[in-house]
């Protein structure tokens, strides 16, 4: 059990460390609140104590989770000079984050069951952990587009190159199989990070070669294929 001289915020902290290890290892369904705390060396009624409820102790592990690592991936792309050097740096951070950690830390594991079996908790936690990198994206991408960051296409580019980015998590079990001689070293990572990077810069090359004239915005001025029905596209308002 906790030592008497705990303080409440040391008890909390052990809690919260637990947590992520029993969860990460047994999903939000099957970890229970006993056996955080069998672990954690504390009372049973500490958990209400500091987070009411289960739900709750496991939104904070999760949260503290995501906004670390969301953070670093952000603060990635601060000092680039173009938009394209800190969509490159941005994608690099979060390919790293994703495929550097390894399988089985804590943080990833933790996200590979939550993705796998949705909880209540992301919907509280989006906001704060998640809403900063996809806005970060937007804006980059708005830049080189020249487009306002809610513009369809803004949205559309954003989504698939977080999309390829986390394949390489949702795909972990089938990879080996697909292709075995893939090892995630750093010399590999950097250049899927790279990949990454060339094939989606390039795709949103396309997107301003398409636009004729060059500052028109609407879906007039796209080719054919470009100006799919229910696209969106708004042209950025010059301050």
């Amino acid at each position: 059990m906790a030592s008497a001289n705990s303080s409440p915020d040391d008890t909390r902290t052990r809690l919260l460390d637990t947590a992520g290890e029993v969860f990460a290892e047994s999903g939000y369904q099957a970890a229970t609140v006993r056996e955080i705390c069998a672990r954690a060396g504390v009372n049973l009624a500490l958990v209400n104590y500091h987070f009411g409820d289960k739900l709750e102790l496991y939104t904070e592990v999760l949260r503290r989770s995501l906004v670390a690592a969301n953070n670093s991936v952000v603060e990635s792309t601060r000092g680039a000079g173009t938009p394209e050097e800190a969509l490159r740096g941005m994608i690099g951070a979060m390919v790293s984050r994703i495929c550097g950690m390894g399988h089985k830390t804590p943080h990833v594991r933790l996200m590979v069951h939550e993705l796998a079996q949705p909880t209540p908790a992301m919907r509280r936690v989006i906001d704060e952990a998640l809403r900063p990198v996809y806005d970060r994206y937007r804006e980059l991408i708005g830049a080189i587009l020249e487009r306002p960051v809610d513009d369809d296409v803004v949205r559309l580019c954003t989504s698939s190159i977080i999309g390829q980015i986390v394949h390489y998590a949702h795909a972990r079990a089938v990879m080996p199989q697909l292709w075995p001689e893939l090892q995630m070293t750093p010399e590999r990572i950097g250049q899927v990070a790279a990949h990454i990077a060339d094939f989606s810069l390039a795709g949103i090359g396309q997107y301003c070669a398409a636009r004729t004239p060059r500052l028109r915005g609407d879906a007039a001025s796209l080719r054919p294929e470009f100006a799919r029905p229910g696209i969106r596209t708004t042209k950025r308002t010059k301050k």
